[in-house]
């Protein structure tokens, strides 16, 4: 018997890799060894591949689970005796089954569903019989964020071809009963297990479910019953929306050969970065640099909001570190739970050039007792410092 490889080394990841990294990392490997890309190839090429599919199921399996993690390890495979083991006594199916879920497609049995479950846009995914979802990123403003916005977006669809009517089949000629499955679309297949043979029906591999399959391609579609169509959708993005959010649109996606399920449109929200604000989930902030006397004297400024410029009023001996709130001039929340605030923050600017003339002005305060902080007051500014970074 072979002597299994490492799961850190199957999967390419390194030991303190994150659970995204892992998942990343046995994606690639699963859309690589998937038996549904390995059509027209060997029976060994096949058979290699689907140890690489099983070893790389098996390798995020256990490390995906912190308590299976963890043991392994500490123990290496020897963890698989302790703690109720690793599970991974699963034939192929099993593992098809259990890592589509995991990903969160929709297993429909065999080995079909691969390019829906991966999200590909391959010429295996317009087979299936539902369409595959659309992803479109789409940058807004803050001001887009306050207000929420709508957009017209052209995207790139797949749509039945007209000429077939999204069968694939050559006008003027008709589908074919599956030879494979002889209509049923689904086929039975026998394996061996340590529990003796095992029965199971699956969706069929060659028609993918519909019992059907071209004698004649169309020559505008390929047979695929797809072609790729320009369309312009019509977006309305709520307000209050935030960086990486996703929206979506059920059946604006692609649509499935010969009628079946539309997939839906994803947006994915991305945020312009402001010139001066910066978002601090539904509050902004505002880095306010104060001149010398107006933070002694108080004063008058501007500082910028969504809408434009709001004044704002300092008071005398206003200390570097104060947050002056702005309320109700900030992002409204996405769930309609009230608005947040605009912070500005005040630092205060210390010249680092003086002419003569500035330089004896300062030197005659120098020796000023009102200039010298009280320990009282050093307290309370330390204290205030401590509670921001707090």
């Amino acid at each position: 018997m072979a002597q299994k490889r490492d799961y850190y080394e199957v999967l390419g990841v390194s030991k303190t890799a994150t659970a995204d990294e892992l998942k990343k990392a046995y994606r690639k490997l699963a859309i690589m060894y998937h038996p549904d890309r390995q059509q027209g190839k060997s029976e060994a090429e096949k058979k290699e591949a689907e140890e690489k599919f099983k070893e790389a199921a098996e390798a995020y399996n256990v490390l995906n689970d912190p308590d299976k993690r963890a043991r392994y390890d500490q123990y290496g495979f020897a963890g698989d005796q302790m703690g109720g083991g690793f599970g991974t006594g699963m034939s192929m199916d099993d593992f098809l089954r259990q890592f589509t879920g995991m990903f969160g497609g929709g297993f429909g049995g065999g080995f079909g569903g691969f390019s829906s479950f991966f999200g590909g846009d391959d010429d295996m995914a317009q087979q299936m019989a539902h369409g595959s979802d659309l992803r479109v990123r789409v940058e807004l403003t803050l001001a887009d964020v306050k207000e929420g916005v709508s957009k017209k977006l052209k995207l790139p669809r797949m749509v039945s071809c007209a000429s077939c009517r999204g069968t694939g089949a050559k006008n003027g000629t008709a589908l074919e009963t599956c030879s494979n499955c002889h209509g049923r679309g689904q086929e039975t297949v026998v394996r061996q297990t340590i529990m003796g043979r095992m029965q199971m029906t699956n969706v069929c591999h060659v028609c993918h479910g519909t019992g059907k399959i071209v004698k004649e391609r169309c020559p505008d579609c390929a047979g695929k019953g797809l072609v790729r169509k320009d369309d312009v959708v019509t977006v309305n993005i709520p307000a209050g929306v935030a960086e990486g959010m996703t929206l979506q649109m059920r059946g604006k996606g692609n649509e499935a050969p010969g009628g079946g399920t539309p997939g839906d449109l994803l947006i994915v929200i991305e945020e312009k970065k402001h010139p001066q604000l910066e978002r601090d989930g539904n509050d902004l902030i505002y880095n306010l640099m104060l001149d010398i006397p107006t933070a002694v004297l108080g004063g008058t400024v501007e500082v910028p909001t969504i809408e434009g410029k709001a004044r704002v009023k300092i008071s005398p001996a206003t200390q570097p570190g104060t947050v002056l709130r702005l309320r109700g001039r900030g992002l409204p929340s996405p769930n309609h739970y009230g608005t947040g605030d605009l912070l500005v923050n005040v630092m205060v600017y210390v010249p680092e050039r003086l002419t003569s003339e500035e330089r004896a002005a300062i030197e005659k305060l120098q020796g000023s007792s009102n200039m010298k902080p009280s320990e009282s007051t050093c307290q309370r500014l330390f204290s205030r410092l401590r509670n921001m970074f707090h």
